[in-house]
């Protein structure tokens, strides 16, 4: 073997058949494998000498959530810090783009929120909650949560997997990091550059051990499937499809608050919005990826939809990196709908932790595989809930991930066509 072959064998050596499985299919090949078992061991009427052996049929799916929590809080903090370090954001423009994706963000978690508690999806069947206990106060209390929003040490929110308290550090070091940079280009100095390239490094580190526990998701699912099928059989699931439906109703209607602001806010007809926007709506529901869909999003914003370049650069480019509307109304409302499959409640304190926790989280999310997943298990996490039973809605995730990145992409058209104002770009612009 010549040294040039030597040097390149790695390349193209083929990886192992079950990596060349899409994830979709491998969640879907084991979700048909659990309900195949659960029906041999019983389906809500198993035989008691099972009864160890469907315990541990969860031990996987516990395993993967466990990893998936503690890699949520340093994820987020590293993904925060990374983007604020990279991202180009000019002044004016930036302060308004900042007012439209909190708004937006803001509106979406509302509907969500609104739909899960008017339709209350997780009362379509009941699972027996873990004997865990709330700790949030029965109303709500602003100067405790203000409290409660400060550290007592830097490193303290990492272990305590605090929400809120690691919102606050990412966010503080992120806009200083930022303040420091921009003052070092000014002076013409390079001296932030090895703290950028440290972060960049931190966050690939990050993003490829998560890699590996993204992996083992389809044997979570095939755990946690087929122990509640053998222990309670199909009742549980019923609440998942009005759960779908749930979300699909709240996607559509963020859908529509996205069509409402571009009529009164923008020169742009919402029907050509619409219409303009297709290719990239698609590319996103079939890529399930907003970053993956960011060139198709750019392009036809100025060239089917007439926006002016840089209104389509600060909403398709800029904007996606802290966009996240869909995930963050799907992780309000899979809260809420947990919670009322336990028969718990939410009380209107806890309610303002998950929009808080589900604004903040979605900040640097878009680059992040499986980003829904992991932030979920933070908001979770704020208020007390269980993550194993995130196990179960990954059966239905696959489907409602493309969903909800096409309301991400929307959203990022919808910023860039207010940002372009009222008045249409003129052919000098053009």
């Amino acid at each position: 073997m010549s040294q040039t072959e030597s040097n390149h064998s790695p390349e193209t050596k083929a990886s192992p058949w079950w990596q060349r499985i899409p994830l979709t299919l491998q969640i879907v090949i084991a979700l048909v494998l659990a309900v195949s078992l659960g029906i041999a061991l019983g389906a809500g009427n198993p035989n008691p000498s099972n009864a160890a052996f469907i315990d541990n049929l969860a031990v996987p799916s516990e395993l993967v959530l466990k990893a998936l929590r503690a890699l949520a809080t340093p994820l987020i903090l590293v993904a925060v810090l990374h983007t604020f370090m990279t991202t180009n954001i000019p002044g004016k423009a930036g302060r308004r783009l900042a007012i439209l994706l909190f708004t937006n963000t803001t509106v979406a978690i509302l509907i969500g929120l609104f739909v899960a508690n008017v339709l209350r999806p997780g009362t379509w069947g009941r699972l027996a909650a873990p004997g865990i206990a709330q700790t949030s106060k029965a109303g709500l209390d602003p100067w405790e949560l203000l409290k409660d929003a400060v550290p007592e040490a830097i490193l303290k929110p990492l272990v305590d997997n605090n929400v809120i308290q690691l919102i606050v550090i990412a966010l503080s070091f992120g806009i200083v990091l930022r303040g420091l940079k921009s003052e070092q280009i000014a002076q013409g100095k390079s001296g932030y550059q090895p703290i950028e390239n440290v972060i960049a490094i931190l966050f690939e580190t990050v993003i490829r051990i998560l890699g590996w526990v993204i992996a083992l998701v389809p044997l979570a699912v095939f755990g946690i499937v087929a122990r509640t099928v053998a222990e309670k059989g199909f009742e549980p699931f019923k609440s998942l499809g009005a759960f779908v439906v749930a979300v699909l109703l709240a996607l559509v209607l963020q859908a529509c608050y996205y069509l409402t602001r571009i009529n009164f806010g923008s020169w742009v007809n919402p029907l050509k919005f619409l219409a303009g926007g297709t290719d990239a709506f698609l590319t996103a529901f079939s890529t399930g990826s907003s970053t993956a869909t960011m060139p198709i999003t750019f392009e036809v914003l100025q060239q089917k939809i007439g926006l002016r370049e840089s209104s389509a650069s600060l909403g398709a480019l800029v904007g996606s990196n802290f966009n996240n509307d869909g995930t963050a109304l799907y992780e309000a409302m899979s809260a809420l709908f947990i919670s009322q499959v336990l028969g718990l409640h939410l009380n209107l304190g806890q309610q303002l932790i998950v929009i808080l926790t589900s604004i903040f989280a979605s900040v640097g999310a878009a680059g992040i595989p499986e980003a829904g997943l992991v932030t979920m298990t933070l908001v979770f996490t704020s208020v007390g809930l269980p993550t194993q039973y995130i196990a179960l809605l990954v059966t239905v995730d696959w489907f409602l991930d493309r969903c909800r990145t096409a309301i991400n992409v929307m959203g990022d058209m919808t910023v860039s066509a207010l940002l372009d104002g009222k008045k249409p770009r003129s052919i000098d612009e053009a």
